[in-house]
């Protein structure tokens, strides 16, 4: 892990930036205990849960009834009933990468592929993404 004290890290950070090696993330599990975990902690509910929970990706495998828990959470769901879908697992080892790191070369990042001539140059920030669909959409 490193950690940069912000001044020119990037203009709308906050005053401490912590970057995540490029196999790691930061885990929001602040409990030792998996009895003593939060309610949230086994659920889908980017809501409640303090940060992105890359973990939600995944389901329980040690739990037997995952897939049925999973089935009967979406029939309520398709039925109008409240439902909870909580088959998320408390084990994050299956988590291979880090969240919004940026690539450590232009060859591994994201690619936009246009069908409008030069309409972007060698390099686009990410933020100007969003500008840039409107614009070739005609609604800019």
């Amino acid at each position: 892990m490193r950690t940069l004290i912000s001044g020119s890290v990037r203009p709308r950070s906050g005053d401490l930036v912590c970057l995540a090696s490029p196999d790691s993330w930061f885990t929001y599990f602040f409990w030792e205990d998996d009895a003593k975990a939060p309610d949230y902690a086994r659920t889908v509910d980017i809501h409640r849960k303090p940060g992105y929970d890359p973990v939600e990706l995944f389901m329980d495998p040690l739990d037997p009834y995952v897939k049925v828990k999973a089935a009967t959470a979406l029939a309520r769901k398709k039925i109008g009933m409240r439902y909870r879908m909580a088959v998320v697992p408390l084990d994050p080892s299956p988590i291979r990468g880090s969240h919004g790191r940026l690539p450590a070369s232009d060859d591994d990042g994201p690619l936009l592929i246009c069908s409008t001539p030069r309409a972007v140059g060698d390099r686009l920030a990410a933020t100007d993404v969003k500008s840039l669909l409107l614009q070739l959409a005609g609604l800019s």
